[in-house]
């Protein structure tokens, strides 16, 4: 366990009904529907939900890791993040597959910056060695 020095942020939320349910911030800025994987009708789900979060946090990262390098970020950059519910032996699990866009970037430095990138991320660390995670360069 690390020692917390100093709490940025706190998220509050609250959800019911499950993946069939809503979820809102205390604050009032989120307010959504949720629905299982794959059901009709409109609706979003956790995975989505975190597949959103991780690659918007990546990606904070990925500029942090540019700026510690004083290399200009490009303004397209992405990450293209695929979270996928399995089931196995013991149960349901995640895995991830991450593919970042860093255009105009070279390949070898690119891939350096997602080295990084994956070693400051929150989302990353609290997925190290949990769930299989794929990262790549598109």
């Amino acid at each position: 366990m690390i020692d917390i020095e100093k709490t940025l942020y706190s998220a509050h939320t609250c959800t019911t009904g499950g993946r069939e349910g809503t979820g809102r911030s205390h604050d009032g800025r989120l307010d959504l529907k949720l629905s299982p994987p794959g059901a009709p009708g409109t609706g979003t789900n956790p995975e989505q939900l975190f597949a959103v979060c991780w690659s918007a946090c990546f990606l904070g990262s990925l500029r942090h890791a540019c700026n510690a390098r004083k290399i200009v970020f490009p303004a397209m950059a992405g990450v293209d993040a695929q979270i996928d519910l399995v089931h196995g032996e013991h149960g349901f699990f995640l895995q991830a597959k991450l593919a970042v866009s860093l255009p105009d970037i070279e390949p070898q430095v690119a891939q350096q910056l997602i080295d990084a990138a994956h070693q400051n991320c929150p989302y990353s660390k609290a997925t190290r060695n949990n769930i299989k995670v794929s990262i790549i360069l598109a």
